[in-house]
């Protein structure tokens, strides 16, 4: 089958960053489904494992986590999917990623496939929904569904990928007031179409920026980029008793200082619950599920901005330096395997 994928890390000037490659088809284990994929996107994790993991000696590394497509085949203790089911999800950091055309996932970490959308829209979804749901419900413990008044989420970096759906869902799901950040006319822009109440440039100190637009203060803070950089000012703008989740990998983080505030700090990885095979695993097929049913509603949209062609290793090659660049809105996605 045809995959795309790397032998040892390499920048993107690099004929052999990322390779066309073919490989056998996968057989399904107990638990999963082989889903012929249709499209895929790409997500600053997968920047981050081709600069940095060295596959085993002599093979090669397929990456990519997001995926929609067509059920193919299913594992014998599978109870949630069949053959035929068109289905959306984010895959597993631990093991083979999804631009192949086949791929080998475990049924409690997909969702149903949003009737509304196409399949490159909805291959836009999975990782960035899963990581804002699990970071703004479980982490911060915002409650779901409940729009009573008061409260202020800031969201650093407001428009990628994590941050336009986050943005969707805090506006659309709680009552709270939505802060997000921005630098350049087109991300303000866009900030404003997901549902941000305000937008604030985080060139600048965070803390003078919600001065100026009069809110001193927020309760919770996501920080999804840069966490290092903007604690200072993340301290001296968060509420006492406030709560701040971050999803980046700082060098180091000193939060000390927040205790005088008594400031709880969550991390939030989307991919613990399958890396872990938790208790809780499942939890993820629900979310996606209820994701599908909101965009289904009308509630969330697709945070696609970009139909980057089809899945080859050139365009996937130009769509890891959009994301390396730090300048990308939303979210690239790649549609279907050339014959």
């Amino acid at each position: 089958m045809k995959a795309i994928g790397f032998r040892t890390p390499l920048p993107l000037t690099d004929a052999d960053a990322l390779l066309d490659l073919d490989l056998p088809l996968p057989t399904p284990g107990p638990r999963d489904l082989r889903v012929a994929v249709r499209a895929v996107s790409v997500n600053p994790v997968d920047v981050k494992v081709r600069a940095n993991a060295m596959p085993p000696e002599g093979e090669a590394r397929v990456l990519g986590f997001d995926a929609a497509g067509i059920v193919d085949a299913v594992g014998a203790e599978v109870t949630l999917f069949q053959p035929g089911d068109a289905v959306f999800y984010a895959g597993a950091i631990d093991r083979p990623g999804t631009n192949s055309a086949f791929h080998l996932v475990d049924e409690r970490i997909v969702g149903r496939k949003p009737a509304t959308l196409s399949f490159t829209e909805a291959a836009a979804l999975p990782l960035t929904a899963i990581t804002a749901w699990e970071l703004l419900f479980d982490r911060l413990q915002v409650p779901y569904g409940v729009k009573r008044q008061g409260g202020t989420l800031l969201i650093i970096n407001g428009a990628g990928g994590v941050g336009s759906i986050l943005t969707q869902i805090a506006r659309r799901l709680t009552g709270l007031t939505v802060i997000a950040t921005a630098s350049r006319p087109e991300t303000v822009a866009w900030c404003l179409k997901m549902g941000a109440h305000h937008v604030i440039d985080h060139r600048k100190p965070l803390n003078e920026e919600l001065v100026a637009i009069g809110m001193p203060q927020v309760d919770y803070v996501a920080s999804l980029t840069a966490t290092a950089a903007h604690l200072p000012a993340i301290l001296a703008a968060i509420a006492p008793q406030g709560h701040l989740a971050l999803i980046d990998d700082p060098a180091s983080l000193d939060i000390v200082p927040f205790k005088r505030k008594s400031v709880s700090v969550h991390w939030e990885l989307m991919f613990t619950r399958s890396l872990f095979g938790t208790a809780d695993m499942i939890e993820q097929h629900r979310l996606l599920n209820e994701v599908a049913d909101l965009v289904d509603a009308g509630v969330l949209v697709t945070t696609l901005t970009q139909d980057a062609g089809p899945i080859t290793a050139e365009n996937l090659r130009r769509v890891h330096g959009l994301v390396e660049s730090g300048r990308s809105i939303g979210k690239a996605v790649l549609t279907g395997f050339p014959d």
